[in-house]
């Protein structure tokens, strides 16, 4: 419109002087401006950041509100901190790229551990996602062995403590007859078997299989009791004589051996009597008895019957003698008479 109104007047001009010059506007301006040479260059853009979810539960597949962590960048200083969620979730976003450290500081539950530290990698337009477990805490078992009469404490008794098919826990009584130990926990409660497979030394084995249940973190108390091992007090036979064989002179004049000379001589009451073979058979005028064949010694009052024997031997012995002497004089007027 401008170019316009400048050109009619131009004409206009021409007209009134009756000659045709072009006289050019000297206001005339382009209808687009062209770039300035001095405009800055444009700046470089930033890295894109990632980001990182972290979602919490438990070893049940229960998901964990209220568990705190702490995120630290490479140099050890703290690049976020949060709290999950009702549904166990926590974001730290607008993470530079690069290797951070994650640290949970607090569980939120009073039956669950916290987890180990672990690196975590922040890739640009990223979110890396982790899935965080945290275990129940362990049930303390406290192991005792009794006797089950008096209740004395044993030591040395081994027991095995698990569930369904499993062995989780191995404990040995010491010389206080107890032993302690943590039991790992699956779930908020739970049943577990007992079972004794080395008894205290002197004891039998406690042979039925007791249960018990426990939660995370309780404080469990297991007994086992053993019977003294019965021992049997009559003497079992040994095969060999418990006394020394004893020859002694029995009333047929025969020796007696093995247990019968034995029990004779032990028992000491019965004294024995001179026997009539062993009076024919000594000479006479012998003074010295003699002792029956076979017969073993003698001393302190079993000595005795045998003193009363050898008397009565001399005396028999002395009568004889007698006897033959007398007859020996009756006999010789006899024989002179016949002689005469």
């Amino acid at each position: 419109m401008h170019a316009r109104l400048v050109r009619s007047a131009a004409a206009l001009v021409v007209a009134a002087a009756g000659t045709l010059t072009w006289a050019p506007a000297a206001s005339a301006e382009p209808s687009e401006p062209s770039p300035s040479a001095s405009a800055a260059p444009a700046e470089t853009p930033a890295p894109d950041s990632g980001s990182v979810e972290i979602t919490t539960k438990d070893t049940a597949g229960e998901a964990l509100p209220g568990a705190v962590f702490l995120l630290l960048d490479s140099a050890g200083q703290e690049a976020g901190r949060g709290t999950t969620d009702a549904q166990g979730k926590l974001i730290f976003s607008d993470l530079a790229p690069g290797v951070y450290r994650l640290k949970e500081t607090a569980s939120g539950s009073p039956l669950h551990e916290v987890v180990a530290d672990q690196d975590v990698i922040v890739t640009p337009d990223a979110t890396t996602r982790l899935t965080i477990t945290d275990p129940f805490k362990a049930a303390k078992v406290l192991l005792q062995a009794k006797d089950d009469k008096t209740g004395k404490l044993l030591s040395g008794a081994t027991v095995n403590i698990g569930t369904g098919t499993s062995t989780l826990l191995t404990l040995t009584t010491g010389a206080r007859g107890t032993a302690s130990g943590e039991l790992p926990m699956s779930s908020r409660r739970a049943q577990f078997w007992v079972k004794e497979i080395k008894a205290p030394a002197g004891y039998d084995l406690y042979k039925p299989t007791k249960t018990f249940t426990a939660g995370p973190g309780d404080p469990v108390t297991v007994t086992v009791t053993n019977v003294k091992t019965t021992t049997d007090s009559k003497p079992k036979p040994s095969g060999k004589p418990t006394h020394t064989p004893t020859d002694a002179p029995s009333s047929s004049g025969k020796p007696n051996s093995g247990t019968e000379g034995a029990t004779q001589s032990a028992s000491g009451s019965d004294t024995p009597e001179p026997d009539s073979s062993t009076v024919a058979a000594t000479p006479v005028g012998d003074s010295t008895p003699k002792m029956p064949t076979g017969a073993l010694a003698h001393t302190g009052a079993d000595a005795a019957p045998w003193l009363i024997g050898g008397a009565a031997v001399l005396i028999a012995g002395g009568g004889g003698a007698l006897a033959m002497a007398r007859r020996s004089r009756t006999d010789s007027p006899t024989d002179d008479s016949t002689e005469s």
